[in-house]
């Protein structure tokens, strides 16, 4: 069990979300958030369309510092229900060096939530 800085265990407070994804799909990500408070997410990564990369269907969370170690990291993937032109979605990521601030807060808070997966 790997804990943060809070004490918090990462990986278990965020899979509990995921195990209880039915109360997040088809919802806002603002209602997703909102329930988030022991640990909101620190930077959001676009990951491109597989079959056509000018378009954003999923994101990539990360909850812990931007030079923390990868590979020991828990990181959320949410699909979203409707795709997001690559470009506003890069422009965004790229303006706040990655970091999940009040824009992005209010760039995806009104994005419906599709899936979620929580994995290490």
């Amino acid at each position: 069990m790997i804990k943060d800085r809070k004490g918090i265990d990462t990986l278990g407070y965020l899979k509990s979300f995921e195990a209880n994804k039915k109360e997040y799909i088809g919802k806002s990500f603002s209602y997703l958030l909102s329930k988030m408070e022991k640990m909101p997410p620190q930077t959001i990564w676009s990951i491109p369309n597989s079959m056509d990369s000018t378009i954003v269907t999923k994101s990539l969370f990360r909850f812990s510092d931007i030079n923390y170690p990868v590979m020991n990291e828990t990181k959320m993937l949410i699909t979203w229900e409707t795709e997001m032109p690559y470009k506003t979605v890069s422009f965004n990521n790229q303006r706040n060096k990655f970091y999940f601030s009040d824009s992005e807060r209010r760039f995806y808070g009104t994005r419906i939530i599709k899936n979620i997966l929580v994995y290490r």
